[in-house]
């Protein structure tokens, strides 16, 4: 497997970063690691680990694209026969058996770019968040839009669009995917456990910075492509729910009230027709109240075949639609930066480890 690099990136990871070594050591390839500003001593225990590493400074805008660039560059310098570059999240431990099927997968096919497997949650029973997450992680098998972190990606096609796009701070893989597509390379995902990824999400403040984060990278992709670019639908979407669905309930109620008041202090010839009104009114208020359990329901049941759980699925379509509310926040947010001239911003939403995690004996 000399032709397979791996390049992993973390900030202040702690045990998470050891986990993530540990499962890729000791596979006779080289293993390049980029840090980015920890504070815990993640570059020190990564080079006693007996890994090239890279530290970013803080010169510039640190992101995940930023921090893979600079990974692949080091890594064609000291192992210049890689074909196969596997990205891996600071967070993330490689499945035994992943590599070996990922290489065949994308052997056999020339026109694939990137393939990618079944991520899960290390610890999904710790909190709702982290299964949550686990269910968002489980997509269609075959062509894929595009991958996420972790995924085997062909070098020459990653030297054919110049790697991520170090200004997006969010959603570089989507649209480093999508420039992939583009020039008529393929994203494939296949039925295999590629890693595990712990979110330590275990508040609610947490999951909704992550959303938040997501709103800013949807909007940040969908405004590089246009109408034929990921993630337009996910943009409306959001603002449909989380600005036009309250507006409409409150108009609505309004005219509601509004009749109810005319109906008191007038004569009788006009009752009738008020009362029209006010029904008429009152009845398309409690539809458009019920059209957010309604298509949290509808969200739940599509992915009920992905978990034993309907209460999971319940809170998945659930906290899907509430996410709305942080999308648009995002979206606000990469439209305040852009108008400032500044599109990266870092939105982290995990929780550092406490102490330091070069105090500890190397896996």
């Amino acid at each position: 497997m000399s032709d397979i690099g791996i390049i992993t990136i973390g900030r202040n990871e702690g045990d998470r970063l050891r986990r993530c070594l540990g499962s890729v050591l000791g596979r006779r390839m080289a293993v390049v690691y980029v840090d980015s500003q920890s504070s815990d001593g993640s570059a020190d225990f990564a080079r006693r680990s007996g890994v090239e590493v890279v530290e970013l400074d803080a010169a510039r805008p640190l992101c995940a694209a930023r921090a893979r660039n600079g990974g692949f560059d080091r890594l064609v310098r000291i192992d210049p026969k890689v074909k196969y570059v596997q990205f891996l999240d600071g967070d993330c431990e490689l499945v035994d058996g992943w590599l070996d099927r990922a290489r065949r997968e994308i052997e056999s096919r020339g026109d694939v770019a990137v393939v990618c497997g079944r991520r899960r949650e290390r610890c999904p029973q710790n909190s709702i968040y982290n299964r949550l997450a686990d269910l968002e992680w489980d997509t269609p098998i075959g062509d894929a839009a595009s991958c996420g972190g972790d995924a085997l990606v062909r070098a020459g096609a990653f030297r054919s669009v110049n790697g991520f796009d170090a200004t997006v701070a969010a959603g570089e893989e989507p649209e480093f995917c999508q420039r992939l597509r583009s020039r008529g390379w393929k994203v494939l995902r296949i039925d295999a456990e590629m890693t595990l990824h712990d979110s330590n999400m275990l508040r609610f403040s947490q999951w909704w910075r992550r959303a938040v984060r997501s709103g800013y990278g949807a909007m940040d992709v969908a405004t590089r492509f246009g109408s034929q670019g990921l993630f337009v639908g996910q943009v409306h979407s959001a603002r449909l729910w989380a600005i036009g669905w309250p507006i409409a309930v409150l108009a609505a109620t309004l005219v509601a009230f509004a009749n109810v008041a005319l109906f008191a202090g007038i004569r009788l010839g006009w009752r009738a027709g008020l009362r029209f009104g006010t029904e008429s009114a009152t009845i398309a208020a409690g539809i458009l109240l019920l059209a957010f359990p309604v298509q949290a329901l509808r969200i739940a049941a599509r992915v009920r075949p992905r978990t034993r759980s309907w209460r999971d699925a319940i809170a998945y379509g659930t906290f899907t639609l509430i996410g709305k509310w942080a999308h648009v926040r995002g979206q606000r947010q990469y439209l305040r930066d852009r108008a400032a001239g500044s599109n990266t911003r870092s939105i982290e939403y995990k929780v550092a480890p406490a102490g330091s995690v070069a105090r500890a004996a190397s896996p």
